[in-house]
């Protein structure tokens, strides 16, 4: 019973300590050649998805909502309603979902390899809807409309026509490439790392 307990408080300081790192790294975002200026990359999938191998697919969600709960109550919602960590939210969950499941039903390497790649396809898949149908529409009312959004992927390729066009060909790649860069990272670090997080460490 105490032995139980010892697991369960050590896995909930664990989970803060990662919510916590898994911020900081969000934070640290920068923008990419070839993307318009609003879109930006990140780091923090590679903090869930350590959790995600290390303690379960559940628990690396939980930490992914723990960040973006956060990061909204410290920056606020604004003109956008939040819609940019529901996002990250919903995409990161899939990632750390699918690649978690996958690598939890065997736990080997190349499992783990499997996991990250078909995790990272997923949320490039799902990000297409999530933009398209949510995110984007209220971005346009944030931002000037949908014309003045569409300019900024025209500045880049004048020939892109409409959003719809615009994320297939900028925004669906470039979650992909996050998701790839993410993943590799991940399986790199996963290793060294995850007899510390691990919370059944005696």
């Amino acid at each position: 019973m105490n032995s139980t307990k010892r697991i369960s408080t050590r896995k909930l300081v664990i989970m803060a300590l990662m919510s916590a790192i898994s911020l900081v790294v969000y934070y640290f975002d920068f923008p990419v050649p070839l993307m318009p200026s609003f879109i930006k990359l990140d780091l923090s999938n590679v903090i869930t998805l350590l959790v995600g191998f290390s303690l379960g697919p559940i628990e690396g969600v939980v930490v992914c909502l723990i960040k973006n709960l956060v990061h909204i109550l410290i920056k606020g919602m604004g003109t956008t309603m939040g819609i940019g960590d529901v996002f990250d939210f919903v995409s990161g969950a899939v990632f750390v979902l699918t690649a978690g499941f996958i690598y939890k039903h065997k736990r080997t390497k190349k499992n783990a390899i499997i996991g990250c790649f078909a995790g990272a396809l997923a949320m490039a898949l799902v990000s297409l809807p999530l933009n398209y149908f949510i995110a984007y529409p209220i971005y346009f009312k944030a931002y000037g409309g949908e014309a003045a959004i569409l300019s900024a992927y025209q500045k880049i390729l004048p020939e892109t026509g409409n959003i719809f066009q615009a994320l297939c060909i900028f925004n669906l790649p470039f979650t992909l490439i996050k998701g790839l860069l993410c993943a590799v990272v991940t399986v790199l670090v996963y290793k060294p790392l995850s007899p510390i997080i691990k919370a059944d460490r005696k």
